[in-house]
């Protein structure tokens, strides 16, 4: 017997037999139960309307989110808009971090951390299980960084501009009518409507500009909006424009994973290393890979807009026809100057070095002729951009005084590019000594590198490598109907409403194209020291650079090239042609993937009401065909076909493999709502439900990346998909306890549960496929000049199921001050692990010591998240001081690299640590018509910090730092206007 399954239907059941007393109880009344049920049942109806009420200013906005929240049946959190356009913070995702339970992160993933909110998750869990959905609906959006990765379904707010947004709904618990899809909740983000407006014409528009303090640099900002409606409230038409440009820069420094000292290399010997160190899978030594100064430059431009047309053609029967499309040019500049002792170190002779445990933390080699102790990296990725967009069809029709249809038909596009990386790698210069020193987890690592570093010298510098991806274009798509009924019960029984509806969608999700460059050997540019071929440096990274980061010693001044050098040296040096030709064709099999999922639901829910109680019950059942489209370079699985085009990577041939899989489930749901004494300021809830959650795009097919090893029986690694994942299922359980004492006054408490099945963690599998290292690139140790194809073994790290649990604590305060002065603090608590994991197996199939999956924190979980926030108000002006901080949260894996040799380690957890974030707004209302904002995000220019944890990947050490960045602050200066 499935015990989560039994617990859960006898909590419903329990909770139904409650509620049956209680109606019973009523009926033995004087006869007042009647009226009052009557009056909670307008109660509940009158809660999904509040939205539509037009406020002004922080007071009235924040009325207005407690009494949504309060009428609510469900368990709910709410931010209403102050104005038209103006959210209490300028990003969606920063305003709703000001709630409860309510976790944002900087970036989608592997990219690392930028100056603002993209992703928003529920209670701890990761952002892909967390629904976000407008106006009820589905939306798709697209990553403007996709190269080396695959797609989410987390959706990024960087495409919704805070101006379109009425109010944000945060659903902390399931209703059969809510669409399925998240396992901690849902966030709805609601649009207004052209009928909702008070006046017959309205105009509002907003100038302004951005001010980024790190690339020292102003941007223009615009918004507009015009609405009107006839005079008898029957049609109207709304329009509104964005256009947001902002420069951005961001200071770091980099480890690119860490790096192994196997016992028996030189090296190794000279640091004394012998027998395996006690509790470590490993015999040897790790140190930070590619330690590097990395100066990322990019211009986002967001502009779009958005049409909503509604006509209420009869009185009972309305259409809304509604489109939004937004795009996001996101070109950028990411230059890493490296120390480079992933090759070079396990042969060295070290002057000095230290050692801590099994970690060097701490090494200086002298310089060597003919090796060059540094590699930099010089990336521009020209027209880089994310799009999303929907065209949505209503229909409300009130069939009679008890029975109403809603009809809904959409279709929604999200897509992510990169066309292009022009990209040159270069060695730093021949014969540098080089050093470095870790300073813990709070400060970079100091670092040297010898040499002149500011100005490019081709007498000592040579081209490395010309590589990445170019041509990718990943697109997300849905189309969809569902149509949605509700009758109301007129008699005096507990019963208020059933509602019913199904629902059909197809999504898709594919990466068709993607082209790898490499070097155009012809040009002979691989012998380029000495060469006349490459031009002047043109600049230098900025003088505060180290001091921004906090690095006590690095390389100063670092020159580089311009992008439009890059893209003049790529053109004539890169190989990027797609032909026919198995030989030469650059196209790159491992990155590109299709699936599709032809989802349907149907739904019954029961809404019930009393004298101080209401509350809903019901069934959705989920049914899901899955098909996945992936490669395979050298496997042919049960379903493939011979993929095209042909593939240089792949002379032989390559496989388009198919995996086919369907499932369904009934997910029940139950909320019920108590109001503990006689004026309706004391509530309860209770919740329990199932949600299904599909597994992320990236998981299920995504891209196969691999590091090859440098010698032909060496073992490579890499990482990839999983088409064979399960979806999470998740029993969850909430109750909460909300005293309204005042006007604007809430004390809250809730405790909540998951229980989740089928969550992910990374396992391991071995597969064989071309080693690219060996055949195309090579080394003066294992030359291949005819590029003979090269096969290896490789460990591959792939997203396994696993299950996991999810408990936590949430406390809320929003205090009044007087009239002109209130208070918001709240705290939550989330506990989050995964189990069940699988272990690391060796090259000769005996089992190791590494757990590879599962024994983790659970993807994106703070233990601790706290907000704490301050108003002013009065007739002219107001203020606002917000302060949100969460704790470090597991964020991803990253390799360990293993030098010359090619011995295969298990991929490593990184985390972010935890980080605080200060920000403000102020303005100030000249008349009804003009007024002024200001709005100052990250004013203590925080740091972000990621670590990685040796000990979960059975590699004998423990938290180890990987990266540090800086962003700056970001200051918004705008001039409203209203008609």
């Amino acid at each position: 017997m499935n015990y989560r399954k039994t617990l859960l239907a006898a909590s419903i059941i329990t909770s139904l037999c409650v509620s049956g007393a209680i109606y019973a109880q009523d009926n033995t009344q004087d006869g007042t139960s009647q009226t009052q049920q009557n009056e909670a049942k307008a109660k509940a109806k009158d809660a999904k309307t509040l939205g539509t009420v037009m406020v002004t200013g922080i007071r009235a906005s924040q009325q207005l989110s407690l009494d949504t929240k309060k009428e609510s049946v469900s368990h709910v959190e709410v931010v209403s808009a102050e104005d038209i356009g103006k959210l209490p913070a300028k990003n969606v995702a920063d305003t709703i971090a000001q709630l409860p339970g309510v976790n944002i992160a900087d970036a989608a993933g592997a990219e690392g951390g930028f100056d603002e909110a993209d992703r928003a998750s529920i209670r701890g869990s990761a952002p892909s299980l967390t629904l976000t959905t407008l106006n009820g609906h589905t939306v798709a959006s697209g990553d403007w960084f996709i190269t080396g990765g695959g797609g989410s379904r987390s959706v990024s707010y960087a495409m919704f501009p805070s101006e379109m947004v009425s109010q944000v709904v945060v659903h902390k618990g399931s209703e059969a009518s809510l669409l399925e899809g998240g396992a901690a909740g849902s966030i709805d983000i609601i649009t207004r409507k052209p009928l909702e407006f008070a006046k017959p014409f309205s105009a509002e528009a907003s100038v302004g500009g951005v001010y980024a303090d790190l690339p020292g640099d102003t941007k223009p900002q615009f918004s507009g909006l015009v609405n009107w409606k006839n005079s008898d409230n029957s049609f109207g038409v709304m329009l509104q424009g964005f256009y947001e440009d902002r420069e951005l820069q961001r200071n770091g420094q980099e480890m690119l994973g860490y790096s192994y000292i196997p016992t028996g290399s030189a090296l190794a010997t000279q640091l004394g290393l012998g027998a395996a160190r006690p509790g470590s899978a490993s015999t040897g030594v790790f140190y930070p890979n590619l330690p590097g100064a990395a100066l990322f430059t990019q211009e986002r431009k967001r502009k779009g807009a958005s049409i909503d047309l509604e006509w209420k053609a009869l009185d009972n029967l309305t259409f809304n026809l509604d489109g939004f499309y937004s795009k996001m040019d996101a070109t950028d500049y990411n230059r890493n100057y490296m120390l480079r002792l992933r090759d070079k170190l396990p042969g060295d002779t070290l002057s000095s070095y230290t050692l801590n445990g099994n970690v060097l933390t701490g090494a200086v080699a002298q310089g060597q002729s003919g090796v060059s102790q540094g590699i930099y990296d010089m990336i521009s990725r020209p027209g880089e951009s994310e799009s999303s967009a929907y065209v949505t069809l209503d229909a409300d029709w009130k069939v009679t005084q008890n029975l109403n249809f809603k009809f809904q038909g959409g279709f929604t596009r999200g897509t992510g590019n990169t066309p292009t990386q022009n990209i040159m790698e270069m060695d730093t210069g021949f014969g540098q000594g080089a050093s470095y020193a870790m300073n813990g987890l709070g400060k970079p690592l100091n670092w040297t590198l010898g040499g002149n570093n500011s100005s490019f010298d081709p007498s000592t510098t040579g081209l490395d490598w010309i590589f990445g991806d170019q041509d990718v274009h990943v697109v997300d798509k849905e189309r969809w109907f569902q149509a949605d009924g509700e009758f109301d019960f007129d008699d005096a029984g507990p019963l208020s409403s059933l509602q019913f509806g199904a629902r059909y969608a197809k999504h898709t999700h594919d990466s068709p194209t993607a082209v790898a460059q490499g070097p155009n050997w012809a040009s002979n540019v691989q012998f380029g020291t000495g060469s006349t071929i490459y031009p002047a440096s043109g600049g230098n990274y900025p003088g505060s650079f180290a001091g921004d980061l906090g690095v006590g010693q690095m390389p100063s001044g670092i020159w580089y090239w311009t992008p439009a050098q890059l893209a003049q040296m790529n053109a004539l040096y890169a190989n990027r042609k797609v032909t026919n030709d198995p030989g030469t064709s650059r196209f790159y099999p491992n990155d590109i993937y299709a699936m599709s999922e032809k989802n349907s639901a149907v739904y019954l829910q029961v809404n019930f009401a009393g004298d101080r109680w209401s509350g809903n019950a019901g069934l959705r059942y989920v049914g899901t065909n899955e098909n996945i489209g992936y490669t395979s370079p050298t496997i042919q699985e049960a379903s493939y076909a011979q993929g095209t085009p042909p593939s240089a990577f792949y002379p032989s041939g390559w496989y388009w493999n198919y995996y086919n899989h369907h499932y369904g489930k009934v997910l029940p749901s139950f909320n019920l709502k108590f109001n503990l004494n006689d004026d309706g300021s004391l509530l309860a809830r209770f919740a329990a439900s199932q949600t299904l959650t599909r597994q992320d795009y990236g998981q299920l097919a995504g891209f196969l990346s691999l590091n090859d090893p440098q010698s032909p029986t060496g073992e490579g690694s890499g990482s990839g998909p999983n088409p064979r994942l399960k979806p999470i299922l998740s029993t969850n359980f909430d109750a909460s306890l909300e005293w309204y004492y005042s006007e604007r006054g809430l004390l809250s408490a809730s405790v909540y549960a998951m229980d989740l099945n089928n969550y992910y963690d990374y396992g391991t599998t071995t597969g064989t496929y071309l080693n690219n290292y060996l055949t195309y690139g090579g080394s003066t140790t294992y030359p291949n000049p005819s590029h003979t194809p090269v096969y290896s073994n490789y460990l591959v790290s792939i997203p396994v199921n696993v299950n996991g649990n999810l408990k936590g604590v949430e406390l809320n305060w929003v205090q009044p001050i007087g009239e002109h002065f209130g208070t918001s603090v709240n705290y939550t608590y989330s506990n989050g692990h995964s189990a069940g994991g699988t272990y690391l197996y060796n090259a000769d199939g005996t089992q190791g010591t590494g757990v590879s999956a599962g024994n983790r924190p659970l993807f994106g979980t703070s233990k601790n998240t706290a907000n704490l926030s301050a108003f002013f108000e009065d007739k002219h002006w107001n203020a606002r001081i917000n302060y949100t901080y969460r704790s470090s949260f597991y964020d991803g894996m990253m390799p360990v690299t293993t030098g010359s040799l090619g011995n295969t380690m298990p991929l490593l957890p990184y985390y972010q640590a935890g980080t605080g974030y200060l920000s403000f707004s102020a303005g100030y209302k000249l008349n009804d018509n003009v007024s002024f904002s200001f709005d100052a995000m990250n004013l203590n220019n925080p740091t972000l910090r990621y670590y990685a944890v040796g000990s979960q990947a059975g590699l004998g050490f423990g938290k180890v730092p990987e990266a540090f960045y800086t962003n700056g602050r970001q200051y918004y200066f705008n001039v409203n206007f209203k008609l």
